[in-house]
């Protein structure tokens, strides 16, 4: 809605004997996204009894809890007034800066394909992806992984038909109207567009996990030189990765 409140009140379901699943919408938006992140915000604060541990997804807040402490039916009545007013004001985290080479077959395998099957020319491509803000809408599938929208309508694919065995930590990849960043070496079917240096997840550092949902996204487009020195310094583990965030 236009003043960023409720449309109509989410729904509770259940999510084994252990979990609840309120759910407030069925697409991937960032109006819905800013409702449940608001609604973890007032959750953690709330510190319910037998509240273990809540996760965020694209639509719906996942509440895991201890029913030895809390039945399901009471958690429920405990989140009401927590729902109640809820409004999906931007949760103000924190934007980052991501120095991204698109250059060579081996650190954009994808590129040109991309460029092909969309009508435009690879600077095209690099231009449509660096113009916009990308939002972290959840973080899974690999320790660190950030699940980014919303992708321009013009680089919009559907994922590929033969799916990699091994994709290079690092790499930008799109599908769909997203962008991801593999923080590890690990499968992938999306379309390889490019590569920061940029570590996702270290568990040399006090939160290993750098981004979170909510954080926002820009990438710049660096030269192999750069890429290549930053990569360095991630490997030793002196990447300074607080440089990159402009509100720390």
């Amino acid at each position: 809605m236009a003043d960023g409140s409720l449309a109509i009140a989410p729904r509770f379901l259940a999510s084994g004997d252990t979990a609840l699943v309120v759910e407030f919408g069925d697409r991937m938006d960032r109006h819905l996204s800013a409702l449940v992140l608001n609604l973890l915000r007032r959750l953690t604060d709330a510190k319910i009894a037998g509240v273990v541990e809540a996760v965020p997804t694209f639509r719906s807040l996942l509440i895991h809890y201890d029913p030895l402490v809390v039945r399901a039916r009471e958690l429920q009545a405990r989140l009401a007034p927590l729902i109640d007013g809820l409004e999906a004001e931007a949760m103000g985290g924190h934007c980052w800066f991501f120095p991204t080479c698109y250059q060579g077959s081996d650190l954009a395998p994808d590129l040109d394909d991309v460029a092909r099957a969309r009508g435009l020319s690879t600077a095209e491509v690099v231009s449509l992806h660096t113009s916009v803000e990308h939002l972290v809408y959840v973080i899974g599938f690999l320790p660190g992984l950030p699940y980014l929208g919303d992708l321009p309508a013009a680089l919009e694919l559907p994922r590929r038909t033969s799916p990699r065995i091994k994709v290079p930590a690092g790499s930008v990849a799109i599908a769909t109207n997203q962008t991801c960043i593999y923080p590890l070496e690990s499968p992938g079917g999306w379309h390889i567009i490019g590569r920061t240096a940029v570590p996702l997840f270290d568990p040399r550092r006090q939160n290993p996990v750098l981004l979170a949902p909510g954080d926002t996204v820009r990438f710049v487009p660096v030269g192999r030189d750069v890429y290549d020195d930053m990569r360095a310094a991630s490997e030793e583990g002196v990447f300074d990765v607080d440089t990159l965030r402009a509100n720390p």
